[in-house]
């Protein structure tokens, strides 16, 4: 059966029109597909429609180039046959005026040839069939439109999570009801969500990516197969770096298309780089500091005079490749180093960033080339403030701070020694951090560190003793946070 040249509509089932009460229909012969779709409604009368069909038709008749006395099943079968091969998806044949009845050997033919046959009743007319066919096609149309738009806001709005790129994967492959996979440049699956596809439909979906990954002049930008019964699709991202979105789903919907390329955008702003400078001035500058130029020289192949440094730790997860791109791209900077558990970006100075959803960030104050490593202890400091108070965005003060006035290795030394009785034991080290940033207070610390309060009041008592120094005393307490800040810093470089 030929596929039909179908509409710009999606179809309805045979299954839904003859739920309609109004119209009464009843399906005397052929397979009971509840499945069995219809893309419009025709009548004709001729005895060999077949030149008129696109297929996928309800084919209205009521019998009129059927003689009366007709008792052989042979014109039948060429009838019928004749609907098959044009790809008709039913028949329906109305009783009276011509027929009483539906004749016997339309419906054996309809039997052996595999075409459902419905029974029109004299008090249903083809117009109201028709009508009818519209009205299902309208609200299935509504009903897609819905779902597209409800896809492109969960798609959107799992674009903005911290973590953009699984959570984009996990959306999509719920909405088609299948597998969603993110290929890198090099075809290695990146990331994925969903079901399994199957061993045969995988390997087939892995080899389809291939076919639309940027490798020459002329390669398509997405393409589809069908592998195992299962219905595979692959999207070149935008990027221009070789990332490739893979669908996988047992079904093809008529949205399904729209929504995986919403997807495929959406992937592409976050594996993408976004920026002023090229590609080719960023090597440049790369090339340049290995070979042992001075970052002032380097700086300005970059596009900028003074830069803020950035550091972002995730609240939930690692500061994977994928998470450290979409940070990258949400403060609108590709020079992102992403390292452990914390990522730093340098920022032209001229963007002021924003607090970013699931993320703490420390801004350094801005600053030209030669005075990058002291911007980065910048960004360190406010990071481990952000922390300590959880808030979401701290800014390093524009006017010199006293920690500022002292040599970095000298007040390095001077934290290790003071600190060194309590360095052993991380959680007293989080737990008087947090403790000084709060002011003393132990319920807010409590809080801060998910903690009981009594448990902040033991690790204080704790860090007391260990430390041989009197923790109400103001002179203390800022000696301890300066140490402390100096520890952070160090940690982080």
């Amino acid at each position: 059966m030929p596929e039909p040249a179908v509409p710009p509509t999606p179809p309805v089932t045979l299954a839904a029109l003859l739920a309609r009460e109004d119209l009464a229909l009843r399906q005397i012969a052929g397979p009971r597909d509840r499945a069995t779709a219809i893309h419009w409604a025709h009548a004709s009368e001729m005895a060999d429609p077949y030149p008129y069909l696109l297929g996928g038709e309800l084919l209205l008749t009521a019998g009129v180039h059927i003689p009366e006395a007709a008792g052989s099943g042979t014109s039948f079968d060429d009838y019928v046959s004749r609907i098959v091969a044009a790809g008709g998806a039913a028949l329906g044949f109305g009783v009276a005026p011509v027929h009483d009845t539906v004749p016997r050997a339309l419906v054996a033919a309809c039997d052996a040839y595999g075409l459902p046959l419905v029974e029109v009743p004299p008090q249903t007319t083809f117009s109201q069939v028709g009508r009818a066919v519209w009205q299902l096609m309208a609200e299935a149309r509504l009903a897609e439109l819905r779902r597209v738009t409800q896809a492109q806001r969960s798609l959107a709005a799992a674009a903005s999570r911290p973590d953009p790129v699984p959570s984009v994967l996990r959306q999509l492959a719920r909405r088609i009801g299948g597998r969603a996979v993110l290929y890198g440049p090099e075809g290695a699956r990146v990331g994925s969500a969903g079901r399994p596809a199957g061993s045969g439909a995988e390997e087939a979906l892995d080899a389809l990516a291939e076919v639309v990954r940027p490798s020459r002049p002329g390669t398509p930008a997405s393409a589809t197969e069908t592998a195992a019964g299962v219905h595979l699709a692959a999207y070149a991202l935008g990027t221009g770096q070789g990332f490739v979105l893979g669908v996988a789903a047992p079904r093809r919907e008529q949205g399904d298309h729209t929504i995986a390329s919403v997807a495929s955008v959406l992937l592409s702003l976050l594996t993408g780089e976004h920026h002023e400078g090229t590609g080719a001035a960023r090597s440049s500058a790369l090339v340049r500091l290995l070979l042992g130029a001075a970052p002032e020289d380097v700086a300005p192949l970059l596009g900028a005079g003074r830069w803020l440094v950035v550091h972002g730790r995730p609240d939930a997860g690692s500061a994977d490749a994928l998470a450290a791109s979409a940070l990258g791209t949400a403060l609108g900077s590709p020079l992102v180093d992403p390292a452990d558990d914390v990522v730093r970006v340098l920022l032209p100075a001229d963007r002021d960033p924003d607090p970013q959803p699931g993320w703490t960030l420390g801004v350094s104050a801005a600053a030209g080339p030669d005075a990058f490593p002291a911007a980065d202890a910048q960004a360190a400091g406010a990071l481990a403030r952000a922390r300590a108070t959880r808030g979401a965005l701290v800014r390093h003060g524009e006017r010199a701070a006293l920690a500022d006035l002292v040599p970095q290795d000298l007040a390095a030394a001077h934290a290790r020694t003071l600190l060194a009785p309590i360095a052993g034991t991380p959680a007293l080290t989080e737990t008087l951090r947090a403790w000084l940033s709060l002011h003393g207070s132990w319920d807010r610390t409590a809080v801060a560190l998910s903690v009981h309060r009594n448990t902040v009041r033991q690790r204080i008592a704790r860090c007391a003793a260990l430390l041989g120094t009197d923790l109400d005393d103001p002179d203390v307490r800022m000696e301890l946070w300066f140490a402390l800040r100096r520890q952070q810093a160090a940690g982080n470089r």
